[in-house]
C-alpha cells in the first residue's frame, strides 16, 4: 500500500517508478463497472486482461471511499497481485491528491480501480485534483477504469449521492427507503463523468433500487440510466457500446423519447423505455437498441 505522507512520498514516487514502463494500448480506454457484492472471479481475471494481463498489466487501487479501505483496498491489490499483475493501493487525502506527485503515481498505469464505500467521500477527495486529471489522462490513453459499489457511482457525471429529500413521500418515514417516483428527491452530485450518456446505480436488484433511478431519469438529462446489480459488471467499451458481465442483470431505463407530464404535475411519463440484460446481452446508447445473447425468443 502506498500511503502519502511527507517522509513517504519519496519511497511512494520510487515505487511508483516501474509503473513508467509500462505503455496503455493507443485509443480511449474501456470502463469496468460493477454493482458491488462478491466479484465472481471471471470479472476480476478479465479486468486484468484488459489491463494488460499476467506481468504487463500494472494497476493503482483507490479505496478512499471507505473509512476501511486502507484494508480492503490492500486486499484487492493482493487479489490483482496473484493474477499477475503489479497493483498498488494508493491511500491520499484530499490535499495530497491536489499535489503533482501524487498525481504522477498514475504514470504509466494500464488499470485504475475504485474501491466501495461512500462515493461522496472518494469524489470529494479525488474530483478536481491533478491526480483526477491524471486518472482521465490514462483512460485517454487507453487504460481500463474499473469500480465497485461507490466506485461505480463516481463513474458517471450524474452521481446518485445515496441521500434523498422525503423518505417516505406523501407519507414521511424515515425507515422506508426510496418508496417513491417523484420530482426532486433522489440527491446528486458531479462525479467523475468518464462516462457521461448515462447515470450509473448500483446493487440494484438487490437493494430495490429502481424507484430512485426511474425517478432521475424521467426528471433531468442524460435521461438514461443503468442499474447495475451485485456480481455483475456493465462494461463500456471503446467504442461506446455496452456490454453486460457477471452473475445478474443490469436494467437500463431509457426516457430520451419518452413523452412526461409537466413540471407542476406529479412525476410520471409514456414510454419509458427499459431493458433488462443478463450477461452476453449488450447495448448501444447511440441507437437505444439492446441485443441479447443467442437463443433469445418472444413470448
Amino acid at each position: 500500500m502506498l500511503r502519502l505522507s511527507l517522509t513517504s512520498l519519496a519511497a511512494a514516487l520510487a515505487g511508483a517508478a516501474t509503473l513508467l514502463s509500462a505503455q496503455a494500448p493507443a485509443g480511449r480506454g474501456t470502463l469496468y463497472i460493477v454493482g458491488g457484492g462478491p466479484q465472481p472471479p471471471a470479472l476480476v481475471q478479465e479486468f486484468v486482461d484488459l489491463a494488460g494481463g499476467r506481468e504487463r498489466a500494472r494497476i493503482v487501487v483507490f479505496a478512499m471511499a471507505s473509512a476501511s479501505g486502507e484494508r480492503s483496498g490492500e486486499a484487492k491489490a493482493a487479489d490483482l497481485r496473484a493474477l499477475g499483475a503489479e497493483a498498488r493501493n494508493v491511500w491520499i487525502t484530499r490535499d495530497q491528491a491536489m499535489t503533482d506527485s501524487a498525481a504522477h503515481l498514475l504514470d504509466g498505469a494500464t488499470g485504475i480501480w475504485f474501491g466501495g464505500g461512500d462515493q461522496s467521500r472518494l469524489a470529494d477527495i479525488l474530483r478536481g485534483t491533478p491526480t483526477e486529471r491524471a486518472i482521465r489522462a490514462r483512460f485517454a490513453a487507453g487504460a481500463v477504469v474499473g469500480g465497485t459499489s461507490a466506485g461505480a457511482a463516481v463513474m458517471s457525471s450524474v452521481m446518485i449521492t445515496g441521500q434523498e429529500r422525503a423518505p417516505g413521500g406523501a407519507r414521511p418515514d424515515t425507515t422506508l427507503d426510496w418508496v417513491t417516483i417523484a420530482r426532486d428527491n433522489t440527491l446528486t452530485a458531479d462525479g467523475f463523468g468518464l462516462v457521461d450518456a448515462v447515470v450509473i446505480d448500483q446493487h440494484f436488484l438487490r437493494r430495490k433500487r429502481h424507484n430512485r433511478l426511474i425517478s432521475l431519469v424521467l426528471e433531468r438529462p442524460p435521461h438514461l440510466g443503468a442499474g447495475i446489480d451485485e456480481s455483475t459488471a456493465l462494461v463500456v467499451h471503446p467504442d461506446g457500446t455496452w456490454s453486460v458481465r457477471g452473475a445478474s442483470v443490469v436494467v437500463i431505463y431509457d426516457a430520451r423519447q419518452a413523452t412526461q407530464t409537466r413540471a407542476d404535475q406529479p412525476l410520471g411519463a409514456a414510454d419509458l423505455r427499459m431493458h433488462v440484460l443478463p450477461a452476453g446481452a449488450a447495448f448501444d446508447p447511440r441507437t437505444g437498441r439492446a441485443t441479447l445473447h443467442a437463443g433469445a425468443t418472444r413470448p
